[in-house]
């Protein structure tokens, strides 16, 4: 998904997209999923050179992506599609004006407690973690290099690292995954309730259409069996004062300021797919070594200072400074 903050900032891609060719660049890719540059000009009866302005356009704005493939006699450039929505803001978002933002990165094994049932797997982007559907893999030591994980029912929750300055609330939570549902081999119709929980409250559910194996993900690896899941689609969760969304559309009203999170919070976040829901189909979390999108789980937290009137938080961050000084003191003496 691209996500454009304003209206400035996506004259770029008004501009891409304010061309009949390259409308038609678009449509053609989306119909055949990629093609070298000889067949798409081909296709469109434009030359070669005329191709590549139109191409490189829509390249710089994230809307096709250019990948160099080798082969016998040389090298060919293979053209996709890289968004499957284009999300833009008309009225800029308050949570985002003169805010801080951290960043930081999650990778998939790198969950911090998980309750999962076939069928399931995990893997590096080189090779399968034990086998399939067994879950006792999953606390395998080679998890924390997994690039891909899967399972029909369950949870995985992730701590996100919290290294905010001191003395500054969260005002905003954005995470960003590649997830699809989960079946067995694959299945591009196979909806699935994903639900997503913040610090054990459940913050909304977004339905997957499917799990995705139609086509080779642009990053999945070559050892990977094609009659398995390929890709996922790339989803925008946010949690702010308004409620969370889902690529925009509001989910739930549960809102961030319920949560009371500052730099000092522990922050867990859980995708879970439940035995009640209407949907059991699973939950497929893809790594930056697989799938459309070379990413791991992303996460921004919006942040600004605490309230000055917050004299409490103050004194409480300071007196634990006190007594993590004290304790250092009684143990040098100790020794």
């Amino acid at each position: 998904m691209l996500h454009l903050k304003n209206l400035d900032e996506g004259l770029p891609v008004f501009k891409a997209l304010g061309s009949e060719i390259r409308i038609n660049i678009i449509k053609i890719l989306l119909e055949k999923q990629q093609m070298n540059m000889n067949e798409l000009a081909s296709s469109l009866g434009i030359t070669n050179g005329a191709l590549t302005s139109h191409i490189r356009q829509l390249e710089q704005t994230g809307i096709v992506k250019v990948l160099t493939e080798h082969t016998g006699h040389g090298n060919q450039k293979i053209c996709r599609v890289d968004v499957e929505k284009i999300l833009i803001d008309i009225v800029e978002d308050e949570e985002e004006v003169g805010k801080d933002i951290y960043t930081t990165s999650l990778p998939v094994g790198h969950y911090t407690d998980y309750r999962i049932l076939p069928t399931c797997g995990i893997a590096t982007g080189e090779a399968l973690i034990g086998t399939v559907d067994d879950p006792r893999y999953f606390a395998h030591p080679d998890r924390m290099n997994a690039q891909i994980l899967w399972f029909s029912r369950g949870y995985v929750e992730y701590i996100i690292p919290n290294f905010l300055p001191a003395l500054q609330k969260i005002d905003q939570i954005t995470i960003s995954a590649e997830i699809s549902s989960e079946a067995p081999g694959y299945n591009n119709d196979w909806p699935s309730d994903i639900s997503f929980y913040l610090n054990d409250v459940e913050i909304g559910t977004w339905t997957s259409p499917g799990d995705f194996g139609d086509v080779r993900g642009i990053f999945t690896p070559d050892w990977w069996l094609p009659e398995w899941n390929q890709y996922g689609l790339l989803k925008m969760i946010v949690i702010n004062s308004k409620g969370t969304f889902v690529d925009g559309v509001k989910i739930s009203d549960v809102n961030i300021r319920q949560f009371d999170l500052n730099f000092k919070s522990t922050i867990r976040f859980r995708f879970m797919v439940r035995d009640d829901t209407e949907n059991v189909g699973g939950l497929t979390i893809f790594g930056s070594q697989f799938g459309n999108y070379n990413q791991d789980i992303n996460v921004r937290i919006n942040y600004s200072p605490m309230k000055s009137n917050s004299s409490a938080g103050l004194n409480c961050y300071d007196e634990d400074r006190r007594i993590e000084k004290s304790s250092e003191i009684e143990r040098s003496l100790l020794q």
